[in-house]
């Protein structure tokens, strides 16, 4: 097998039952076919290199990242690999593909389907009741939204519950503006990833602008899950949803602070 490959177009999903899913699933992986990773410096960056030879996108473009930091971290998600090359265990270097492949030629796009957040973004919108949970929203939201104010004169109106509530105009074209001034896809690719996984186009912002941490970002995104699990109890499966998105999250905050 030739490092030419690409080693991320796979079949869809796996489908129930488990047990068929799981044996399904490793006879589709293509089998490990390297023994050593290196992190070469080439002109335009640092290149993933497998017994020699750099790796590719699925669109067949040189893997390359900006620094040797970022490198050595996709680096040891090749290192990591078994028997099986699954995809899905190393998600910043899908997320660099995405980037390298898919947001390079759409920047304008995909700033705008980020922008479209600010129209209706998570942070906007405040419960009346439990008290808890109104005061944990605004334990965490307002924060980000006095940051939002002073470091760019952003200003949001709430609402009370569910019901849309018009932003100013003025405010939605600023945040747009400032997305289409981030050219470079590997900052664009993961602000869209903590985007759409937040909901909120303001804690993926603040994040991108180190105003506040990843763990913080985190938990302010899952503020109404985990009051409602306090109460109720733990919900099992939204958990386990919670831990992939959270593993894509993850990379995602891994590259922009790597930037």
């Amino acid at each position: 097998m030739s490092s030419e490959r690409s080693i991320f177009e796979l079949p869809p999903e796996p489908i129930d039952p488990v047990a068929m899913a799981r044996r399904d699933l490793k006879k589709s992986l293509p089998k490990r076919f390297w023994k050593e990773v290196d992190c070469v410096a080439e002109v335009q960056g640092f290149a993933i290199h497998l017994d020699g030879k750099p790796t590719r996108t699925p669109a067949r473009s040189h893997l390359l990242l900006p620094n040797r930091a970022l490198a050595e971290i996709v680096a040891q998600e090749w290192r990591e690999v078994g028997e099986f090359i699954d995809p899905s265990s190393m998600p910043l270097t899908r997320l660099v593909n995405s980037a390298l492949d898919a947001v390079t030629p759409r920047r304008a796009e995909v700033a705008d389907d980020c922008a479209r957040y600010a129209s209706s973004d998570l942070l906007c919108y405040r419960a009346e009741e439990p008290q808890r949970l109104v005061e944990r929203q605004a334990l965490h939201w307002d924060p980000v939204l006095a940051w939002a104010r002073a470091s760019y004169g952003w200003r949001f109106t709430l609402a009370a519950g569910v019901i849309h509530v018009a932003q100013p105009e003025e405010t939605i074209a600023a945040v747009r503006d400032h997305l289409h001034t981030i050219g470079n896809p590997l900052r664009l690719a993961p602000l869209h990833v903590v985007t759409t996984i937040t909901g909120s186009v303001l804690l993926a912002l603040s994040l991108a602008d180190g105003a506040f941490g990843p763990t913080a970002i985190w938990n302010a995104a899952h503020v109404d899950e985990d009051v409602q699990m306090e109460i109720w109890g733990q919900d099992s499966e939204a958990l386990e949803r919670r831990k992939y998105r959270e593993r894509d999250f993850r990379a995602a905050a891994t590259l922009l602070a790597g930037l």
